[in-house]
C-alpha cells in the first residue's frame, strides 16, 4: 500500500461541502440569460464557432473510420477505469512515488487549495505559470494564490491570458475560453502591458508571445492540469496546441499537477486512444501540436521538474459513484456537447453561471456541489434534442441524465413551483382521460383564436406566416403572448394557432381510414392488406409497435455497431488493434487486475483461463 495520504473514506459521501467555487455571476438564472442574450458579438461568435467546428469535427471523425466502433471502445475504457477506480488510483500513486514524485488526495476544493497554497509558501515561489486547466478554475485556485504576498500568477494559454488581463474574467467555453472576446477588446487589454499595435490578431499574438516568454524564464513553479494520468507509468498526459504547457513544465523547477480523480487510463495504449478521441472531438484535428507525457526529471535529463506533485481532487465526484449519474465521470472535457447544443448557442457559457457550461455543466455542476441550491435551473436549460448524447465520444447519455436530475428534484426533493405543479396536474388530468382530451381538441382553436396574431403576408404565395416559422395553416395566425407559465414559451418562439376541429389531424385521419376501409371492402380486408405491406418491408421490426430506440435500449442490443478490425484501425493507432470492441474488459492488458482481485472487486482467473492466456501470448 502506498504511503501517500489515502483512507477508506476517500471516495464516500461524508457530507463535506464541495463545489463551493463553481458558481459565478448573477445567482438568478433569468438575469444571467438576459445579460448573455444581449451580447450580440458573443452570440455571433458562438454560432460561427459551432458551425465551423461541426465541419472540422465530422471530417476528422470520418477520417478515423468506424466512428461508432471507436466510441464503443472509448466508452469501455472509461467505464473500466470508473469500475476499478480505487485500484487504478493506488497503482498511479505508487508509480508516481517510485519516480520520485508526491501525491496528495483532496476530498474538497478547500483541501486542494490549502495544500497548494501551503506548498507555494514552503517553496517560496514568486512566479507561477499555469497552462489552461478547468479543474484549477473549479477549485478557485487563482484567487487563492493571488492573496499570497509576493506571488505573481500568469495564465500562459493565450485565451486564459486574455481573461486574466480582464480582471480574471471567467471562461465561456471549455476549449475556447475567450470565445466571447473580440479583437478590439483584446487590443485594449494588451495596452495595459504596453502594446501599441493595431487589432490584427497576428500582431496581438506576437506581442503576447514576447510577454509570456519572459514569464516562462522567470518561473519557479508551474501548476498544470491533466488530460489523462497513465496508471501503470505514473506519468501525466497533457495535450496543447501552443506549447505553453511544455515550456511551463520544462523550465520551472517545481511542478504541481491538479487532476480530477477520474482522469485515469490504465496504460499508454489507452492514452493513445483517448487522446485521439479527445482531439478529434474538441478541435477537429488528428492530433494537437504538442502531446506530452511528463513525470519527475531523471538524473540524465536536461530539463523537467525536479519536484513533482500530483493533487488528485474528488470535490463531489464521488457523489456520482454507484448512482445513475456515474456515466458523467466518463467525460474527457472535449466540449463536443457544447458545440452542438442549441441552448448553449443562444445563451452562451455565461448564462449557465458555472465554471462548466453547456450540457456537461448542467449535469455535472449539481453533482459536484452535492445539491441543487445554485444550479436547480440548469437541468431545465435543455431542449432534450439529444444532440449532446449523439456527439459524445465516450457515449455519455447526457440528455437522459438531465431528465434524471429533473426527476430527482421533482420526486425526491419536491422542488417544484406551486403554479407549475398545479398547471401540470391539470394538464395531466386532461391528457389522462380520453373524453377530456377529445374535448380540448375540439375547442383549442376557438380558445386560442382570441389571442392569436395574424402572420405576415408572403408575397410569393399570398398566404400569411409568422415572423419566425411557417405555419401549416394558410392564415398564418400564431400566438406571441400567453399567460402564466406558458409565457416562457412564447417569449422566444411563435406558437402556431391550432387548426379548426374540422381540419385537425385526427379528423383527417378518421376520414382517410374510413375511405381506405371502404376501398378495401371491409375492416378485415383492410387489416390483411396492412399486414401484407409490413411483411414486405425489410426495415420493419419483428415485434412491430414494440421497438424502443432509446439510449438505454440500444445499450442492451437494439442497436449494434461494427467491431473494430484491421481495416478500420489507422496505422497510427495500430497498437490498440487487439482490443476488440465488446471484449475490452477481458484483456490481459488490465494491469490492475491483481489489485482488483485482492480487494474483492474482480474475480480471479482460473488455472485454465490463465494457461489459455499464456498460450495466446506465445502464439
Amino acid at each position: 500500500m502506498s504511503t501517500t495520504q489515502m483512507d477508506d473514506t476517500m471516495f464516500k459521501r461524508t457530507g463535506k461541502s464541495t463545489g463551493t467555487m463553481l458558481q459565478y455571476g448573477d445567482k438568478n438564472f433569468v438575469n444571467r440569460v438576459h445579460q448573455s442574450t444581449t451580447d450580440k458579438f458573443a452570440h455571433r461568435a458562438i454560432s460561427n464557432a459551432q458551425d465551423a467546428q461541426w465541419v472540422k469535427r465530422e471530417t476528422a471523425r470520418a477520417e478515423l473510420g468506424n466512428w461508432e466502433g471507436w466510441r464503443d471502445l472509448s466508452e469501455q475504457i472509461r467505464q473500466q477505469v470508473i469500475r476499478y477506480l480505487p485500484d487504478y488510483l493506488e497503482e498511479f500513486s505508487d508509480n508516481v512515488e517510485k519516480r520520485g514524485g508526491h501525491v496528495f488526495f483532496a476530498q474538497t476544493d478547500v483541501e486542494a487549495r490549502d495544500f497548494i497554497t501551503d506548498l507555494v509558501k514552503k517553496k517560496k515561489a514568486h512566479n507561477i505559470v499555469k497552462p489552461k486547466s478547468m479543474v484549477t478554475s473549479e477549485i478557485g485556485l487563482d484567487k487563492a494564490l493571488l492573496k499570497i504576498d509576493g506571488v505573481k500568477v500568469t495564465e500562459t494559454d493565450l485565451a486564459e491570458f486574455i481573461l486574466e488581463l480582464d480582471d480574471w474574467d471567467e471562461p465561456s467555453h471549455l476549449v475556447f475560453p475567450a470565445l466571447h472576446k473580440n479583437r478590439d477588446q483584446v487590443q485594449k487589454l494588451f495596452q495595459k502591458l504596453g502594446y501599441k499595435g493595431d487589432n490584427d490578431p497576428q500582431h496581438e499574438a506576437r506581442f503576447s508571445r514576447k510577454v509570456l516568454r519572459e514569464r516562462f524564464l522567470e518561473s519557479d513553479m508551474s501548476i498544470t492540469g491533466c488530460n489523462f494520468a497513465v496508471a501503470d507509468q505514473g506519468m501525466v498526459n497533457i495535450v496543447t496546441n501552443e506549447g505553453n504547457a511544455d515550456l511551463s513544465m520544462a523550465i520551472a523547477p517545481t511542478q504541481v499537477v491538479v487532476m480530477g480523480m477520474e482522469r485515469l487510463v490504465p496504460t499508454l495504449k489507452e492514452a493513445e486512444t483517448m487522446d485521439n478521441m479527445l482531439v478529434r472531438s474538441a478541435v477537429g484535428t488528428k492530433l494537437t501540436s504538442y502531446c506530452s507525457f511528463v513525470s519527475p526529471k531523471l538524473p540524465d535529463e536536461a530539463d523537467g521538474p525536479e519536484d513533482f506533485y500530483v493533487v488528485i481532487v474528488d470535490n463531489g465526484r464521488s457523489n456520482a459513484l454507484g448512482t445513475e449519474f456515474e456515466p458523467i465521470l466518463q467525460c474527457i472535457r472535449c466540449a463536443s456537447c457544447l458545440n452542438v447544443c442549441p441552448i448553449y448557442r443562444n445563451i452562451g457559457g455565461k448564462g449557465y453561471g458555472s465554471i462548466y457550461p453547456g450540457p456537461i455543466g448542467a449535469v455535472l455542476s449539481p453533482l459536484l456541489q452535492g445539491d441543487y441550491a445554485e444550479f436547480h435551473d440548469l437541468p431545465y436549460a435543455c431542449s432534450l434534442c439529444s444532440a449532446c448524447t449523439a456527439t459524445c465520444p465516450v457515449k455519455i447519455p447526457l440528455h437522459e441524465l438531465l431528465l434524471k436530475h429533473r426527476e430527482v428534484m421533482m420526486n425526491d426533493k419536491h422542488m417544484g413551483d406551486l403554479i407549475a405543479d398545479t398547471v401540470m396536474k391539470v394538464v395531466g388530468i386532461g391528457t389522462g382521460h380520453s373524453s377530456l382530451f377529445r374535448t380540448a381538441l375540439t375547442f383549442d382553436h376557438v380558445a386560442m383564436n382570441t389571442i392569436a396574431k395574424k402572420g405576415i403576408k408572403d408575397p410569393a404565395t399570398g398566404s400569411r406566416v409568422p415572423d419566425t416559422a411557417k405555419n401549416l395553416d394558410e392564415n398564418g395566425k400564431h400566438e406571441e403572448w400567453m399567460p402564466f407559465v406558458f409565457g416562457g414559451w412564447t417569449k422566444v418562439r411563435d406558437l402556431p394557432e391550432p387548426p379548426a376541429h374540422s381540419k385537425n389531424f385526427r379528423t383527417w385521419y378518421n376520414k382517410r381510414k374510413k375511405s381506405q376501409i371502404a376501398e378495401a371492402g371491409g375492416e378485415e380486408a383492410f387489416r390483411k392488406a396492412q399486414a401484407g405491406i409490413l411483411a414486405k418491408n425489410p426495415n420493419a421490426p419483428k415485434d412491430f409497435g414494440a421497438y424502443d430506440n432509446s439510449v438505454s435500449a440500444r445499450k442492451v442490443g437494439h442497436e449494434q455497431t461494427t467491431p473494430l478490425s484491421d481495416a478500420t484501425v489507422p496505422v497510427a493507432l495500430g497498437s490498440i488493434e487487439e482490443a476488440g470492441v465488446g471484449h475490452y474488459a477481458d484483456q490481459d492488458s488490465h494491469t490492475s487486475h491483481e489489485n482488483a482481485v485482492r480487494h474483492g472487486i474482480a474475480p480471479a482467473k482460473t488455472e485454465a483461463a490463465a494457461n489459455s492466456a499464456d498460450n495466446g501470448k506465445k502464439d
